[in-house]
C-alpha cells in the first residue's frame, strides 16, 4: 500500500510540474498570438482561405491549422487552436472531426528526434496527412452525425478578446484561458501519469513478460513489445527515449521506424495526449468517444498504407 501511495504523490508532483512549468508557458504565449492574429483579421483570412479545400473532410479553416501546428510544432501545439476554435463556437461535430484529425496524426516532438535514427519524416508527414484527413472524414461524416452541427455561443473569454483592440487586454484574457485550461488538464495528466509511474515499480516490463507470449503467435517480434507499452502508457516522448535507448544497445527493431511502424506509434492517441487534449474544452470532451474512434481508423489506416508501400 505504501508504495502505491508513493507512486501517486510522485505522479501529482510530475502533473503539477508539467503542468506549470512546460503546459502553461506553452499555452499563454499560443493563446496570445492566436488571438492577436485573430484581432488583426489575419487568423480570419487564412481561415477563409482555406475553408473550401478542408470543408470535404468535415474541418474547418482552423482545424487545418491545428493539423499544422502538430505536424510541425509538438502534440501541444493544438491545444490552444481546439480552445478558440470551441471559444468561437465552433459546432460539436466540427471539433470532433478537427480532433480526430490531431489524433490520427504524427507530432512533430517524435517524429523529427526519431527522423535522426532513420525514420523517413517526408514518407511520415504525407502519411500522418492523409491518416487525419480520414479521421476527420469519417468522424464528421460517419462517427459524429450524432452531435450538433449547429454553432454555438462564443464564450466568455472570447466576448473579452475581440472587445477593445489592446496588447494588454489580449495578453490578459489569454493568460486568463491558458490558467483554466492548464488546471483542467491536471487531474487527467495525474490519472495518465499514475500508470506511467507504475513503470518504475517493473509493471510494464511485466507486462511485456505476460504479453510476449501471446504477441509472438500473431508475428509481433518481442523486441516491439516495450516501444508498444511505452508508447500507449507514457506518450511520445517516453517511446523517443526508449527508442533511442534501444538503438544505442544495439536493440532496435527495425519496424520500429518503418512507415508501418511509425503509422501505429507515431501519434498523440494515448494516455497522456489524451489527457491534455481532451482537456482543450467542456464540449470538446463531450465528443471523445466518436473523436477516439475516428482517431483509431485514421491511425489504423496510416498502418496498413505504411506497411503496404514502405
Amino acid at each position: 500500500m505504501e508504495g502505491v501511495v508513493e507512486v501517486v504523490l510522485h505522479a501529482g508532483r510530475d502533473a503539477v510540474d508539467v503542468s506549470l512549468y512546460t503546459l502553461l508557458p506553452i499555452m499563454v504565449v499560443m493563446m496570445i498570438l492566436l488571438r492577436l492574429l485573430e484581432a488583426s483579421g489575419i487568423l480570419d483570412r487564412v481561415i477563409r482561405l482555406v475553408s473550401p479545400l478542408a470543408k470535404p473532410f468535415g474541418l474547418t479553416g482552423i482545424a487545418v491549422l491545428a493539423m499544422v501546428q502538430i505536424s510541425f510544432v509538438s502534440f501541444v501545439a493544438p491545444l490552444p487552436t481546439l480552445a478558440l476554435m470551441e471559444d468561437r463556437g465552433t459546432s460539436d461535430r466540427h471539433l470532433a472531426a478537427a480532433l480526430a484529425a490531431v489524433l490520427a496524426m504524427a507530432p512533430a516532438n517524435a517524429l523529427f528526434p526519431l527522423a535522426v535514427l532513420g525514420l523517413h519524416s517526408g514518407e511520415t508527414l504525407l502519411l500522418s496527412a492523409l491518416g487525419g484527413l480520414a479521421a476527420a472524414s469519417v468522424t464528421y461524416w460517419l462517427l459524429g452525425r450524432c452531435l450538433s452541427n449547429t454553432t454555438q455561443e462564443v464564450s466568455n473569454f472570447e466576448r473579452q478578446a475581440s472587445g477593445e483592440f489592446s496588447l494588454l487586454n489580449i495578453s490578459n484574457v489569454s493568460g486568463a484561458e491558458a490558467i483554466q485550461i492548464v488546471i483542467n488538464i491536471i487531474p487527467m495528466l495525474l490519472v495518465s501519469l499514475v500508470v506511467t509511474a507504475l513503470q518504475q515499480v517493473g509493471a510494464v516490463h511485466g507486462l511485456e513478460s505476460l504479453l510476449a507470449p501471446a504477441l509472438a503467435r500473431i508475428g509481433v517480434e518481442p523486441a516491439f513489445i516495450l516501444p508498444i507499452l511505452t508508447k500507449y502508457l507514457a506518450g511520445s516522448t517516453a517511446l523517443v527515449g526508449v527508442v533511442h535507448d534501444m538503438s544505442a544497445r544495439g536493440h532496435l527493431v527495425p519496424a520500429v521506424l518503418s512507415a508501418g511502424g511509425a503509422g501505429f506509434l507515431l501519434h498523440p492517441l494515448d494516455l497522456p495526449g489524451l489527457a491534455i487534449l481532451l482537456s482543450a474544452g467542456r464540449r470538446i470532451r463531450k465528443t471523445a468517444i466518436p473523436t477516439v474512434v475516428g482517431g483509431c481508423i485514421g491511425i489504423a489506416l496510416r498502418t496498413v498504407l505504411g506497411i503496404a508501400f514502405g
